[in-house]
């Protein structure tokens, strides 16, 4: 049995997007079918759950305007990378979410916040994870391998390549959660041999997520250092989170994830100072 940690909840404020024109229009990732009927008005009350969790727990949430036309705008992970004050602006892989892209960057612009431009293919912290002095990065479906130098330049912290394998796993942000800044939760089968290996010895004491959690986008969590927001649909990581000290928040995002999000997919961590 692994010995529980002490466990410390630190301030986070993020910035959320309400899903008024969210729907399932077209295929993407292997998730999203838009045969399948989507409940517009469960997928908005399961929205407001996440955002009053966040506030319940002491959190900071802005919210951005959603635009009609951008039914995937309501998963601001994927709007921007921000670290130490500076972010990191997105260039999406995909035409259909490609207007997303100008609608954040204007939003951190007029926040103050310092904003460089992408250089290639870079889905924020849908691929982009700060874990202690780390960016883990994602690569092999969306953000490109060639923008992972650009941001070690942007935020000057080393930068971890992490390749994907898994289609079902398309982001980093599936298939991997921070937990605190020596702690993650991760899927090792969405990796490359490789990337496993550097996994295991960056976090020897990592937490190991079966497929049928991290299906239910179990990984897709957020987390303070103490409280573990995650789909109440994941027991087993549930389970084993409790079991390492940590407290986990369960919410429901069924309605969400059936155009491939969960409650990292909808939360974007705003570090730092702004100009």
């Amino acid at each position: 049995m692994t010995t529980p940690v002490t466990t410390h909840a630190t301030h986070r404020h993020y910035l959320m997007c309400r899903p008024t024109y969210f729907a399932v229009e077209y295929t993407i990732n292997p998730w999203m079918d838009p045969t399948r009927p989507v409940d517009r008005d469960l997928a908005i009350a399961q929205w407001d759950n996440l955002r009053q969790t966040y506030q319940r727990l002491g959190h900071t949430v802005d919210t951005i305007e959603p635009l009609p036309g951008l039914p995937d705008m309501v998963f601001a992970a994927n709007g921007a990378t921000v670290i130490d004050g500076r972010a990191l602006a997105v260039q999406f892989r995909e035409p259909q979410r490609a207007d997303e892209a100008p609608a954040y960057r204007g939003w951190l612009e007029r926040a103050g916040f310092d904003v460089h431009d992408a250089k290639h293919i870079n889905e924020g912290e849908g691929d982009l994870l700060l874990v202690g002095d780390y960016v883990l990065a994602g690569t092999g479906f969306r953000t490109s391998h060639s923008e992972h130098a650009h941001v070690q330049e942007v935020f000057g912290r080393p930068v971890v390549t992490l390749q994907l394998v898994d289609p079902c796993f398309y982001h980093l942000d599936t298939a991997l959660a921070v937990i605190d800044e020596r702690t993650i939760a991760y899927l090792p089968e969405a990796f490359s041999p490789g990337s496993q290996a550097v996994l295991r010895r960056l976090f020897p004491d990592a937490i190991h997520a079966t497929w049928a959690d991290a299906a239910a986008f179990g990984l897709n969590a957020v987390s303070d250092g103490r409280h573990v927001v995650l789909p109440v649909q994941a027991e087993a990581l549930t389970a084993a989170l409790r079991e390492r000290g940590y407290q986990p928040v369960g919410v429901d995002l069924s309605e969400l994830r059936k155009a491939g999000g969960g409650p990292k997919c909808c939360t974007l961590e705003l570090r730092g100072a702004r100009r």
